[in-house]
């Protein structure tokens, strides 16, 4: 059964990287190696918002999620990675080799 997950993490307060790590994730800008391993990891969807250097990444991923990537597939993710470095900062409160923090739900309408 797919489920649900969220991940937080900053981008560099900076206008012009925010609008450039915008378009590196704009429709048909993400490497195809890259979303492919997306998909090979388990992802069934993903969206990534926005709030001004905020980012929540909202996720289905599959019941085995996540899924180990073949050696070609990790590299391609490692150079992915690398890329996005530039634009991207841990939250204040993460350790210093994590990235995109898992987020825990706290709420929900339908438990209501």
């Amino acid at each position: 059964m797919a489920r649900r997950v969220c991940f937080a993490l900053d981008l560099v307060d900076d206008a012009d990287l925010i609008a450039a790590y915008e378009r590196a994730h704009a429709p048909g800008a993400v490497w195809p190696e890259v979303t492919a391993g997306i998909r090979a990891k388990g992802f069934l969807d993903m969206e990534i918002w926005r709030a001004a250097d905020r980012l929540v990444m909202i996720a289905t991923v599959a019941e085995d999620w996540p899924r180990s990537l073949t050696p070609e597939q990790a590299a391609a993710d490692d150079r992915w990675e690398v890329a996005m470095d530039a634009f991207q900062r841990p939250l204040p409160h993460a350790a210093a080799t994590e990235k995109w923090v898992p987020m825990a739900r706290i709420f929900a309408l339908d438990e209501q």
